[in-house]
């Protein structure tokens, strides 16, 4: 399925100097990714605290393109300079939920907007980044496979900020939009576990084993 990820090597080639820059002011990887994730929490707990100022919702546009942005330039630290390590791979998984998370709930708040369909997207994200994960637990590579994967999601919440800040969208349409997100989001989670499945060379028919787990 196709998805925005799949230009993250051309974003990459940009961001490049970039990144060399960073890494020679000794900036690491981890740093990035909890810059990144603290700046998110903050933001929507802006958003939360003052839902009824939608012109501030414009700044989740922003704030996606630039988060994007962070997203690559920690993982080409990691991999590009040798700055991969345990932690740094729970971080960059679990700051993405929790910045994804913190930025996607205040929509709730709006005026209009069903609060049940927002908590729903917002599980059904979680959900289909789990299942991304859990793709080495069956041999097989942690699966970014679309149709609304996080870099979508963003680009989604970010048309959605902007819309509301400039008042172009009726917040009664939002939960056409949401419903839609939700919809893509179990196909996702579908296409994440078939390719897993796929790549690893598991039988889908065969009772679940524990490889891949740590804590045996």
């Amino acid at each position: 399925m196709p998805s925005i990820y799949q230009l993250k090597p051309r974003f990459q080639a940009l961001l490049r100097p970039l990144v060399t820059r960073m890494y020679r002011r000794g900036i690491s990887a981890n740093q990035v990714t909890l810059a990144a994730g603290i700046v998110s929490v903050i933001l929507g707990a802006v958003l939360a605290l003052f839902s009824l100022q939608l012109w501030l919702f414009a700044l989740v546009p922003l704030w996606m393109l630039l988060r994007m942005a962070l997203n690559a330039i920690d993982g080409m630290l990691a991999r590009e300079f040798g700055q991969q390590s345990r932690l740094g791979a729970y971080l960059n998984e679990l700051c993405d939920v929790i910045a994804d998370s913190a930025l996607f709930l205040p929509f709730a708040l709006l005026p209009g907007v069903s609060p049940s369909l927002v908590v729903i997207v917002v599980l059904l994200a979680l959900v289909s980044e789990y299942a991304g994960v859990l793709g080495p637990m069956v041999s097989a590579t942690r699966r970014y496979d679309g149709p609304m994967g996080k870099s979508d999601r963003a680009l989604v919440f970010g048309v959605l900020g902007a819309g509301v800040a400039s008042g172009l969208l009726p917040l009664a349409w939002i939960d056409i939009v949401l419903l839609l997100i939700a919809a893509l989001s179990i196909l996702t989670t579908v296409n994440r576990i078939k390719q897993g499945l796929a790549e690893g060379g598991v039988d889908t028919a065969s009772p679940p084993s524990k490889q891949g787990r740590t804590d045996a």
